[in-house]
């Protein structure tokens, strides 16, 4: 069974999700929390749905260009995508990438991909994937194995 504190931090976690992320992982969130709630006893539940642990309002949230679920799918399958992208300055281009972590910040979202066109992992704004399109082809490296390099470039921790 769960503490008190673990389920405060769960639904404080779920709770978040729900409000900034995208509209079906929110979605998805708000349906865990309310399994969650299910199994509990009756005492924490209570104290689940009575939590003064909040989730503020925070900046809006930039638009997404696209739909996540579909990299989020490309992501899990390890497949391939094909993206319209703009840059910063407006600049069009057109990509193959390898999808393989999204990053949920207060303002933005970001998919982290190996690049065909440059040869090396990029971040790319969702607000700026003009459209995305699923391919059959998979990518030839493993999913935890560009999380790893990425991880270990970027100095970020496995917690």
């Amino acid at each position: 069974m769960f503490a008190e504190e673990e389920i405060e931090a769960l639904a404080l976690g779920i709770r978040w999700v729900a409000d900034r992320a995208d509209g079906a992982l929110g979605a998805a969130a708000q349906n865990a929390l309310a399994k969650i709630a299910a199994v509990l006893p009756p005492d924490l539940r209570d104290r689940m749905d009575a939590s003064p642990l909040l989730v503020g309002p925070g900046e809006p949230i930039v638009g997404d260009g696209v739909d996540l679920a579909v990299v989020r799918r490309a992501i899990r399958s390890e497949r391939k995508l094909s993206i319209a992208y703009r840059d910063r300055d407006g600049a069009a281009t057109e990509r193959t990438v390898w999808p393989f972590a999204l990053g949920f910040f207060d303002r933005l979202r970001v998919m982290v991909a190996w690049c065909e066109l440059r040869g090396a992992i990029r971040h790319f704004r969702a607000d700026r994937i003009v459209s995305v399109t699923a391919l059959e082809a998979r990518y030839p490296r493993r999913r935890q194995a560009l999380l790893k390099e990425w991880r270990e470039a970027e100095g970020i921790p496995v917690r």
